[in-house]
């Protein structure tokens, strides 16, 4: 890796998990929040969360890199990014409305608008560096389980 790439890949590592810690912040004590709900069966223990949260946008982060970096035109470049910042835009969101606001329906509209975003980014960053998109799977699966948690959450509170 190139000195210049070094920073880069630091700086895509460093401002996704910002955006994480970020929204966490403004959503308040969710632990606290978290322990209150009644959950659906299979919902993990508070201490999952920001473990794999901490993992999945690290991952984020490097598909974001491989398709900076990738031999690709520009412009097609800069769109998967844009959809890459809209999509983490969104995941931002999330917490703030479930936990702060404790909108669990539009919460639940915002997962599914997530889940939409993310599988078009894996489909534009495909046609531009398909190891890129293997990097968002445990990140697609995850909101996947996450919508799951929401509904049933919802339903349940």
């Amino acid at each position: 890796m190139k000195k210049g790439t070094k920073i880069d890949f630091f700086l895509w590592i460093v401002a996704t998990e910002l955006v994480g810690l970020a929204s966490g912040w403004l959503a308040g004590n969710i632990g606290a929040i978290y322990q209150e709900l009644k959950k659906p069966p299979f919902s993990p223990p508070n201490w999952i969360f920001p473990v794999m949260w901490g993992i999945l946008y690290a991952m984020m982060a490097i598909s974001a890199y491989l398709i900076q970096n990738a031999n690709a035109p520009r412009q097609k470049k800069n769109h998967a990014l844009t959809l890459y910042a809209l999509q983490l835009l969104v995941n931002f969101s999330w917490s703030i409305i479930f936990f702060r606001f404790q909108l669990r329906g539009v919460a639940m509209g915002v997962i599914f608008l997530l889940v939409i975003l993310v599988i078009a980014m894996m489909i534009m960053f495909r046609g531009i560096r398909k190891s890129a998109v293997y990097w968002n799977i445990p990140y697609l699966l995850w909101l996947l389980f996450a919508s799951y948690l929401n509904i049933g959450t919802f339903l349940l509170n």
